[in-house]
């Protein structure tokens, strides 16, 4: 099937009219990235799949859900991220095929093609950004409003409430179907990244997704109870040394906390663990701009932003070196973590 006639039944599907997102991939996008997959997998080429570096549940599930499609389709391949220590973070060690990941020093350096999720640029891949250079092929995929379109083919839509969007209507194209395992793998992207269907991103076709995918038969129920519900006694500790240290910048409307290495070694945690400590930030109603800086091993800082909706995270980080989504955003940084803060606030209260 062209995918011409795929957009067409795109645009027909609910009500007539098509995702906000869709016409932001043009029809020739989609038609060479049907046509890679096809050739890999009639020519038994391989096939790099890699999502960026300390996933959320978008990257993770991106990953694994075309992982598992592209393998029950006959394409060989292979699945990872660039981050060392390479681990799962705890809140999605429910989903399938974890065990089919490889480490970042198994993947291949010059897969036949290289398929990216989640990745605003080449840089956020971290140890497999070398990959980019040396594929055949790179095709990716991705919903962020800055990505810099590092690709051979870009599946790139800012509208599109989440990646895992973008790789269900990929397997759709395909001619294929999110099976429950698949599913299950998607709605964790689409759950992550609409902040369980609450932030603004959420559009009905991201409500329709999230129906098509719990029909499935997925426990969405158990599955979210995982994701959201379930913590660490230590992440209790660790979170209220956070909360301990939060400050309110009224000209800014930012408030900020942060996470040190010695919060994380006293009481046992992973970074991956405080994922949702800044969505408790976020809940300030005094704050249109929440900002978590978390101390890397190395010393370096990762800052996260989440804004409520007047404010453009993206720039800011796009700004500061970084990049994301007009709600989700962040970027990585060397300097002192007061140096930080004074850049973010001098931004913010100028705007």
């Amino acid at each position: 099937m062209t995918a011409t006639v795929i957009d067409q039944q795109l645009s027909s599907r609910g009500h007539g009219d098509a995702p906000g997102w869709a016409s932001e991939i043009p029809a020739e996008a989609w038609d060479a990235t049907i046509g890679v997959l096809e050739r890999a997998r009639n020519e038994g080429l391989l096939v790099g799949l890699a999502c960026h570096a300390d996933p959320d549940g978008d990257a993770i599930g991106s990953l694994l859900g075309t992982y598992l499609f592209l393998r029950q389709w006959g394409v060989k391949s292979v699945a990872s991220w660039g981050s060392d220590p390479f681990t799962v973070p705890p809140q999605y060690t429910f989903l399938p095929a974890l065990d089919q990941l490889v480490p970042p020093r198994d993947f291949p350096d010059a897969p036949d093609v290289l398929v990216t999720f989640d990745a605003g640029s080449s840089e956020r891949l971290g140890l497999l950004a070398g990959a980019v250079d040396h594929a055949g092929t790179v095709i990716v995929v991705d919903h962020h409003e800055s990505n810099t379109g590092f690709g051979d083919i870009n599946l790139v839509a800012p509208r599109a409430a989440a990646t895992a969007v973008l790789v269900d209507e990929l397997i759709r194209r395909l001619g294929g179907h999110p099976d429950r395992d698949i599913a299950a793998c998607l709605y964790t992207g689409l759950v992550t990244d609409t902040g369980r269907f609450q932030y603004k991103s959420t559009d009905r076709s991201a409500m329709e997704l999230g129906s098509r995918l719990i029909g499935e038969g997925i426990d969405h129920a158990e599955m979210n109870r995982q994701m959201f519900e379930t913590h660490s006694f230590g992440y209790l500790k660790v979170l209220a040394r956070v909360l301990d240290r939060t400050t309110f910048v009224p000209e800014a409307s930012l408030v900020y906390s942060w996470v040190e290495q010695s919060d994380l070694e006293r009481y046992g945690m992973s970074l991956e663990e405080t994922e949702g400590i800044i969505d408790v930030l976020r809940t300030a109603d005094s704050a249109e701009v929440a900002m978590i800086m978390k101390e890397q091993p190395d010393g370096r800082w990762r800052v996260s932003f989440r804004a409520k909706g007047r404010t453009d995270v993206a720039a800011l980080a796009t700004d500061l070196g970084g990049g994301g989504h007009q709600f989700m955003a962040g970027f990585h940084a060397d300097e002192p973590r007061d140096a930080i803060i004074d850049a973010v606030v001098e931004r913010l209260a100028g705007t």
